[in-house]
């Protein structure tokens, strides 16, 4: 387990780079933390880690979005609104768990029964009092 303490969106920003460079094929990245906690814009370096230049956002209406153009496809899930884990098994989110891809899914709790057991697990958390802009990260099942 890792605790690392980001000052700045541009620090959780180089730590999703920093994560998303080493990431390989079929690996799952579970990012959870309350509304606020840098999420997209932990996304957003970990995009730029596998090589993708557009632009990424939350994809919460479509519950997963698909980017092709780093060196692995990045299945960016965020299953905040999901109600019944039905709707999983409905957008064939097997295909994307055990591809050849990688999986960022924000909101990870919503799903924990179908979270395999080896997902990394990243926890982003406020400390109001330590600055606004302060978050506690933990990340876990990422041992480099």
């Amino acid at each position: 387990m890792r605790v690392i303490e980001s000052n700045s969106p541009a620090e959780t920003f180089a730590l999703g780079r920093e994560i998303g460079l080493a990431a390989r094929p079929g690996q799952i990245y579970c990012l959870d933390g309350d509304l606020g906690t840098g999420k997209t814009v932990f996304t957003q370096g970990f995009a730029v880690g596998l090589g993708i230049t557009e632009a990424v956002n939350s994809p919460t209406f479509t519950i997963v979005q698909v980017y092709d153009e780093g060196r692995l496809p990045l299945y960016h899930f965020d299953v905040y609104r999901i109600d019944d884990i039905d709707e999983m098994d409905e957008i064939g989110y097997e295909d994307y768990f055990f591809g050849q891809g990688v999986c960022l899914v924000e909101w990870s709790t919503q799903i924990e029964e179908l979270i395999p057991a080896d997902a990394v697990r990243i926890c982003l958390e406020k400390e109001l009092n330590r600055g606004f802009d302060f978050r506690k990260i933990t990340v876990r099942g990422d041992e480099r």
